[in-house]
């Protein structure tokens, strides 16, 4: 907990002086009432003392006043909130081995809609744009607020050959510079979300493309999706009466790793559309939400209050008077 006017909190020496008071004299009338009588004699004449409800209703007060004095220093919380502005690409590799069906019911279905959901959970005011990658790259919709022309691209994706995770990252980059300054004219922080289940085999190396986001300061997160048991069915357009065996297309992650890691990043892997789904979540929290400062002062106002109020009942009740 942090306070706006922590100086404040010197007043807190004032309640442990009236604390160190208040145990003076209950001392001191202890040695008063020692002096005017026997300990026998005093029991016989004067009535029973109340005891710990005196001094419960005193703690109670004390206690009253060192909240009013917290409060009165603007105490504060940090809070999650939502950021008023940011950029996302969302990149969706769409490859031939994104039909493969080791997640069900495919790799490209169960990434479209958690991709969709993602997007849905991010706050309002954050502009989405959206990336498809195969052979080449190309921006579907420019960052946007407007959700459902994000939510159409993302439908309409469809399946080609080969994997450009190069390209896809410079592509993004170049559609970030289309992203709508904020109101004091400076660009809004970005991030690009990569979700794919290969590697790299044509256009732009990814060390290009981690250069690249270095220069724009721009981190890469990137999604590991598949399982090492993904299979696809290829039909060789030279061959089409023969059968072909089915095609072995494992995920591969240590790319897409070195790609996070190099970009300031953070690298997940997935293997069905639950885990994908939470990995969504944990990027939509760190890109969507950022911690804050809250002053949190009426909760000591409040708090004071009805510990006042309580004291003031069970003096009522117990001596007939107010405190």
């Amino acid at each position: 907990m942090n306070f706006l006017s922590p100086e404040r909190l010197w007043v807190l020496v004032v309640v442990a002086i009236l604390a160190a008071l208040y145990i003076f004299m209950q001392t001191r009338r202890k040695v008063y009432a020692a002096r005017l009588s026997s300990s026998a004699m005093l029991d016989s004449v004067l009535p029973k003392t109340p005891g710990w409800r005196r001094h419960g209703t005193a703690l109670i007060f004390l206690l009253s006043l060192a909240g009013l004095v917290v409060g009165f220093a603007q105490p504060t919380r940090s809070v999650r909130v939502p950021r008023e502005r940011a950029t996302v690409i969302v990149a969706i590799d769409v490859s031939l081995s994104m039909q493969a069906t080791d997640v069900t019911p495919d790799r490209l279905s169960a990434a479209q809609d958690a991709a969709n959901r993602f997007i849905d959970e991010l706050p309002p005011t954050l502009n989405v744009g959206i990336v498809s990658f195969a052979g080449t790259a190309a921006v579907l919709v420019p960052p946007t607020q407007d959700r459902a022309l994000a939510h159409r691209a993302i439908e309409q994706l469809e399946l080609a050959e080969s994997t450009a995770i190069g390209e896809a990252i410079v592509t993004s980059l170049d559609a970030l510079s289309s992203a709508p300054p904020d109101e004091t004219g400076e660009t809004p922080p970005a991030r690009i979300v990569l979700l794919s289940d290969g590697v790299t085999t044509v256009g732009r190396s990814d060390e290009e493309a981690i250069a690249a986001a270095l220069v724009e300061e721009v981190p890469v997160s990137t999604i590991a999706f598949g399982t090492p048991e993904g299979l696809i069915l290829y039909d060789d357009p030279a061959t089409p009466t023969v059968e072909q065996d089915p095609i072995p297309v494992p995920v591969g992650g240590d790319s897409l790793q070195t790609i996070a890691d190099n970009t300031g990043g953070t690298f997940f892997s997935a293997e069905s559309l639950e885990e994908l789904d939470a990995v969504y979540n944990d990027i939509g929290s760190a890109i969507g939400y950022e911690d804050a400062e809250r002053e949190v002062t009426d909760w000591f106002v409040g708090g004071t209050l009805a510990a006042l109020v309580v004291a003031g009942l069970l003096n009522l009740l117990w001596f007939q008077r107010l405190p």
